[in-house]
Formats: C-alpha cells, sequence, structure tokens
C-alpha cells in the first residue's frame, strides 16, 4: 500500500532527473555571442557584408554556398579544387583545425578555432547573415 501511494512520486522525481541530465543540444550555437567570435576571430580578413571582400571573401551567405564560388575574389587553386559545401558541418570541419591542414594550398592563414562553443556560435552566426 505505502508503495503504491508512493509510485506517482517516484515516477515523477525520475521523471524530473532525467530531464536535468540531458545535455545542452549538439552544435547548438548562440548567433549573438558568435558575432562576438566573428569580431575577434575573422573580421581582420573577412566581410560579412555582401560583395566587401578582404584579404579573405566575403563570408556573407556562406553557409550553403560552394567552397571557391565568389566570383568576384581570387581563391586558392586548392580551394578553388575543393569539391565541397560550407554547410554547419563542413564549416565546424573546417574551423576546428589549422586552415592549411583542413585544405592543403590555401592562402588562409588560421591556426583554428579549438573552443567547440565558441565555433557552434560562430556557426550559428554566419547562417544569419543572409
Amino acid at each position: 500500500m505505502f508503495l503504491r501511494r508512493r509510485l506517482p512520486l517516484i515516477a515523477a522525481s525520475g521523471l524530473l532527473l532525467g530531464a536535468l541530465a540531458v545535455p545542452r543540444p549538439v552544435h547548438a550555437g548562440d548567433a549573438a555571442a558568435g558575432a562576438d567570435v566573428f569580431r575577434s576571430e575573422c573580421s581582420e580578413c573577412h566581410s560579412i557584408r555582401e560583395g566587401r571582400n578582404k584579404k579573405g571573401p566575403s563570408l556573407f551567405g556562406i553557409v550553403g554556398r560552394h567552397a571557391g564560388a565568389l566570383p568576384d575574389y581570387h581563391y586558392s587553386d586548392a580551394l578553388r579544387r575543393a569539391d565541397w559545401t560550407w554547410t554547419p558541418e563542413k564549416l565546424r570541419w573546417y574551423l576546428a583545425q589549422p586552415a592549411r591542414q583542413a585544405n592543403p594550398g590555401t592562402k588562409m592563414k588560421y591556426d583554428g578555432l579549438d573552443d567547440a562553443e565558441q565555433r557552434d556560435d560562430l556557426i550559428s552566426f554566419l547562417g544569419t547573415v543572409r
């Protein structure tokens, strides 16, 4: 009898504890924090304005764009030959390592972004730049 009366309470406690144990969704970034990451990590060489290239190409609309595809930017042969699209997963992979390791022969001089949360935030921000 005692257990039967307490069973709903025990079940509810288990559900609550289970909900608290759920980790942050994988690859869920904060676009506002990503804007700060962009300013500190990328803005010296890249712009987010459409058609505004700097040392590197504009990152306006980068998410979903084929690599080396801007007609008004002179890409390295290595990036022009890269047969990929800048998906969030590809950006995550690329930014997690030195650019010259990700795409040997690239002109980009970047050592990579070690902090996974900052990468996710940056990619979330880049996804809003359209």
